[in-house]
């Protein structure tokens, strides 16, 4: 009996270890948890830096991308090309090449701002009023946008005026007023030429009392077919009945010839030595006054006893280097400058359909030998005839 409860508790721990060498098969469950911890963290964390260079690398060129587009496409549909057909009626003078300058300057940086860029197509009369008038009809032949012209003549520029209308084409008058009896343009842009010699003679005539001179006086006439010469003439007429500081004791017809106020001048100087005073509409050519003066002994300046007193309009070149010898005494300045600013502008707003006055006028300053080598502006620095 003992040996039959030894074989039994035998048996059993046979068993046990049987069942014990079983079991590993049905246990195979608790590796799943570090199976699946890796599985998570191999496929999790690579996205996030997977996404976010996408993200960087499709976002950053967008901008650059979108202004190259915006830049390339709106600066063309903002600028108006605007064909200008400039009629001069001659270029001899430094003002003409001036003018130019100034006005293509600053027409391509006033343009671009404002959408519009400027087609410049020159032409020159050589001072022959039909060479203008065929200039401006191949202009108008051109299908030009706007006509701008100094006149030669202001009777006959007002047939160019009326064909120019007819064709739809707006046209302006530089400096140079049509004849009140012509056909009027689109607006005039120039200098008050009254104004500025009622400036002049005004403070002529403020000078000549100061020194205690009663002025006898030789008047230069301008061209009677400029109306700048004639309101010029006006004007000096005027003041001299109004402040009575002189007589005029002979007027010299130049019709801005220089050989003109040469010959003229020498003559009125001739048969009037008693002549203390000159007014001169313009100075462009003060060089044939100041040889008349010469040939007569009388060229000198302020504070010398032959001293002629001598008022002018403009301050072109010439006018400038006699201002600055102190043989000139006081004037009024012709801005080219502000004119050609002033000419730009009208045109700009012609382009945009805007509305323009008929007349568009700069005012002159007065210019005296102490002041005149510091005023800005003056073109007559920078240019010379």
């Amino acid at each position: 009996m003992k040996k039959f409860c030894l074989v039994i508790t035998a048996l059993l721990v046979i068993s046990s270890m049987v069942l014990s060498a079983c079991a590993p098969a049905a246990t195979p469950v608790a590796p799943a948890a570090p199976t699946t911890a890796p599985v998570i963290e191999a496929t999790t964390a690579p996205v996030a830096p997977t996404t976010a260079p996408v993200v960087e690398t499709t976002t950053a060129p967008v901008a650059p991308t979108t202004a190259t587009m915006v830049e390339a496409t709106t600066a063309p549909v903002a600028v108006k090309t605007v064909r200008v057909c400039v009629s001069w009626n001659e270029q001899i003078h430094s003002l003409i090449k001036a003018w130019e300058d100034y006005m293509q300057t600053y027409g391509t940086t006033s343009g671009l701002k404002n959408g519009v860029m400027f087609e410049w197509i020159i032409n020159v009369a050589n001072s022959d009023a039909v060479q203008q008038a065929n200039n401006i009809q191949d202009c108008i032949n051109q299908k030009v946008d706007v006509i701008v012209a100094r006149a030669e003549d202001s009777g006959t520029i007002g047939a160019s005026i009326a064909t120019a209308k007819a064709a739809n084409i707006p046209f302006i008058t530089l400096d140079r007023v049509a004849a009140a009896s012509s056909p009027q343009p689109t607006a005039h842009v120039g200098e008050d030429s009254y104004k500025q010699a009622l400036s002049t003679a005004t403070a002529f005539a403020k000078l000549l009392k100061e020194k205690g001179v009663q002025g006898k006086c030789i008047e230069f006439e301008g061209d009677l077919l400029d109306m700048n010469a004639v309101f010029r003439h006006q004007a000096w007429a005027e003041v001299e009945k109004s402040e009575a500081a002189w007589t005029t004791v002979a007027t010299v017809p130049t019709q801005w010839k220089p050989e003109l106020f040469y010959s003229g001048g020498l003559n009125a100087l001739q048969a009037h030595p008693e002549a203390n005073c000159i007014y001169t509409a313009s100075d462009f050519t003060f060089s044939s006054i100041e040889n008349a003066l010469q040939a007569v002994d009388k060229l000198a300046p302020t504070g010398d006893p032959k001293h002629v007193w001598v008022a002018a309009d403009d301050l072109h070149p010439q006018g400038y280097a006699a201002m600055v010898k102190k043989y000139i005494d006081v004037g009024t300045t012709f801005e080219v400058y502000d004119q050609a600013v002033l000419l730009v502008d009208v045109l700009t707003k012609i382009a945009l359909g805007q509305p323009v006055d008929a007349s568009n006028l700069v005012s002159g300053r007065l210019a005296t030998p102490d002041m005149v080598e510091t005023m800005s502006h003056l073109y007559a620095r920078d240019y010379t005839d």
